[in-house]
């Protein structure tokens, strides 16, 4: 059974299945998907950016993202078509980071890790000369 829940577009109450909006903004959304493929569909609007898809179509710019980012639109297919990396707000096209803000969080858990393993090293060290041989 559903939890209750808020629509995360209109607010109202609904029960939460595997959608986060209500069934009146999911038929909204899927007639926006619509109206935005149809629109990508014709040959001289296949190379649209965001902006040029909006003003055709009167769909938002987050609703185009999020067809993105959910995979209902491919950028193989309509290559100008991207949304902003959850990090630092760049135009990528996959994932939910770009490249460099990847690289600079791997170089920091790379850091990290050799941080602890020096310590444990240290940690070990001392504990090797704090040791105590008693011989009978």
């Amino acid at each position: 059974m559903g939890e209750l829940a808020n629509c995360s577009r209109c607010n109202g109450l609904f029960l939460k299945g595997s959608s986060t909006v209500c069934p009146e903004c999911r038929k909204q959304e899927e007639k926006d998907f619509q109206t935005v493929y149809a629109f990508l569909r014709r040959k001289q609007n296949r190379t649209a950016t965001v902006d040029e898809i909006e003003a055709g179509t009167g769909v938002s710019e987050w609703q185009i993202r999020k067809f993105v980012k959910e995979k209902r639109l491919h950028p193989a297919h309509f290559p100008n078509v991207s949304y902003a990396c959850e990090k630092c707000g760049a135009s990528i096209r996959e994932d939910r980071l770009c490249d460099l803000c990847k690289d600079s969080i791997q170089k920091g858990l790379d850091v990290q890790e050799r941080n602890e393993s020096l310590e444990k090293r240290k940690e070990e060290e001392r504990e090797k000369a704090n040791r105590t041989y008693y011989s009978w």
